[in-house]
């Protein structure tokens, strides 16, 4: 990381608003910044739908980091300042199971399929991830088999709890929400041929009163300096 920030006028604390999926790269970038002499930010971390409801309401904020078709959605609606969008993540989906469970093949999409399919409780989240494979069973034709049998945690509430709790036996979510989870067996990302990747992008908020201190913050953190604390948290620079 880099040791300091440009200096700039004292501002209070930034005011930041994500969905749970980047809690805890953002939670290490923001350390980062303040060891680099920047000011004090301060990032709540909810479902990233109920964030984007918040950031149409008008709520005073300065930074928003969501998944990037969420930003986009609010940059058009005149709620972010246009030209501040900055990608800062790519994010993979993950698999998982509970700890002491059998390991199903993931190997390829027939595989995963038949995984799918042979899993009695199947948990996915609100958010993109759970968006995108929704559209994938539409794909597959197994939509209608699996509708059932879907387990949607409520939106904050990661998919790592239910499995670790045994509430579901098979489970997606954003592997940055998966890793760190204890009580879970981890497969790995889903393959290739069936890969999820959202790409998480930060914008400064329309009331935001310190706009050039917000979008010096998120320049730190898409800067290349930043890149192992993504690795480390299961992500991608974008």
């Amino acid at each position: 990381m880099p040791t300091t920030v440009a200096p700039a006028d004292p501002v209070p604390v930034l005011r930041g608003l994500s969905s749970m999926a980047t809690r805890l790269v953002l939670a290490e970038l923001v350390q980062a910044w303040r060891e680099a002499g920047g000011c004090p930010v301060q990032i709540e971390s909810i479902g990233g739908v109920d964030a984007a409801k918040r950031v149409a309401a008008g709520e005073v904020l300065d930074l928003v980091i969501l998944a990037a078709d969420a930003i986009d959605r609010l940059l058009a609606d005149g709620h972010l300042l246009r030209g501040t969008r900055v990608d800062l993540v790519r994010s993979a989906v993950g698999v998982a199971v509970p700890a002491g469970a059998p390991a199903p093949d993931i190997g390829s999409a027939a595989a995963l399929r038949a995984a799918v399919l042979a899993a009695g409780r199947i948990g996915t989240s609100t958010g993109p991830s759970g968006q995108a494979l929704a559209q994938m069973f539409e794909r597959w034709g197994i939509a209608d088999q699996v509708r059932q049998r879907l387990v949607v945690p409520p939106p904050g509430v990661p998919v790592g709890t239910l499995l670790a709790r045994g509430d579901i036996d098979l489970g997606f979510q954003q592997l940055s929400e998966l890793i760190h989870v204890e009580g879970i067996r981890l497969l790995g990302t889903l393959p290739p041929d069936s890969a999820i990747v959202t790409v998480f992008a930060g914008a400064v908020a329309r009331t935001s009163q310190h706009p050039a201190a917000a979008r010096a913050v998120l320049n730190f953190m898409a800067s290349p300096s930043a890149t192992a604390a993504k690795r480390r948290q299961g992500m991608e620079p974008a």
